[in-house]
């Protein structure tokens, strides 16, 4: 039977979240509007979306959200699966999950704050990725399970395919959309397998048809701190108003935050943090990062958000969960 989770505490200095009800394998209820008008400028106009290992012997990860400002934190999706969130559009978060069918057999499922409902979108599997949106979210750029397809699908809200994207590359992931929609950045690989000797994931860039295929990042040919299951180029996010693509990088030991150019002239190093610094998303409007943060050795995951303007950083989360990873920005 389907269980009603009440959000109480966690939305109640905001009067537009006090009276959530969220049904998570089922229908919830939101009794009042969100201006679909406001100017995104402050930390206070979002929540954070990100992944929970809640009980990972038992394979169970939950999508949690975080108010940034009062720290408040609670699960959304609060069921024995493996769900995932790597997008959302405005208020509804896009999440990938197992419920309902075989261990790590994904679908897409739309998670909508505003509507208080949770609904499948594809009737296809998906692969364990990234994703992007375009057209004020109403096209969505995602991955097949590798038994489905080879090619990205560009598909509606409702999981219809629109298009498909060959890329040509033996391996191809994490897909997200320019600005403007007619580009295409995503994490590829000359070898199919990270288990194949000589796999290096790059980042690259295409044209939304699939042509002009570019290689962006170049890892540096010295540089062996990286094992064989570690990001040379992580899940790229592309920078809503400058001019430029973040992902995570493994080099001289330590994961950090770099950032290429679209064409690929520039590559540098973004952020000076002490910490290891993995998945991420830039705000809409550009001002704020939110990123997760851990230690050398893995031990402990965190939630954080940086002013990009002042590189100031603040941890979101406590330690009670290990694994706490891929935020992403939700309107409130």
């Amino acid at each position: 039977m389907a269980k009603l989770f009440m959000v109480n505490k966690f939305f109640n200095q905001h009067s537009c979240f006090s009276k959530v009800l969220l049904l998570i394998g089922g229908i919830g209820l939101l009794t009042c509007q969100v201006s679909e008008d406001k100017e995104l400028t402050s930390l206070s106009d979002y929540l954070i979306a990100y992944n929970v290992a809640v009980d990972s012997q038992s394979t169970d990860y939950d999508v949690f959200i975080v108010d940034p400002v009062n720290l408040y934190r609670y699960n959304v999706t609060n069921l024995r699966d493996v769900a995932w969130t790597y997008l959302a559009v405005d208020d509804q978060i896009l999440l990938i999950s197992d419920r309902d069918t075989c261990q790590r057999c994904f679908y897409l499922y739309e998670l909508d704050l505003a509507a208080g409902s949770l609904q499948q979108i594809t009737n296809f599997r998906l692969r364990d990725s990234w994703m992007g949106s375009r057209n004020m979210g109403t096209e969505l750029i995602v991955n097949p399970a590798p038994s489905v397809d080879s090619a990205f699908y560009i598909i509606d809200r409702k999981g219809q395919l629109l298009h498909k994207v060959y890329t040509g590359l033996p391996y191809a992931n994490d897909p997200v959309f320019s600005p403007d929609g007619k580009q295409i950045v995503f994490r590829g690989a000359t070898k199919k397998s990270k288990r194949e000797q000589d796999f290096i994931d790059e980042i690259y860039i295409i044209q939304e048809d699939g042509s002009n295929l570019q290689q962006l990042s170049h890892y540096p040919a010295l540089d062996t701190s990286a094992v064989w299951y570690a990001y040379r180029a992580g899940p790229p996010r592309w920078h809503p108003t400058e001019n430029f693509i973040s992902y995570q990088s493994l080099q001289n030991g330590k994961y950090s935050l770099f950032g290429v150019t679209p064409d690929g002239n520039r590559q540098w190093k973004l952020t000076s943090n002490e910490e290891q610094e993995g998945y991420h998303d830039w705000s809409p409007d550009g001002r704020w990062l939110a990123l997760e943060v851990f230690d050398s050795s893995e031990t402990q995951f965190h939630i954080a958000v940086m002013d990009w303007s002042t590189r100031e950083m603040q941890i979101l989360t406590d330690t009670t969960y290990r694994l706490q990873q891929s935020p992403v920005f939700v309107k409130k």
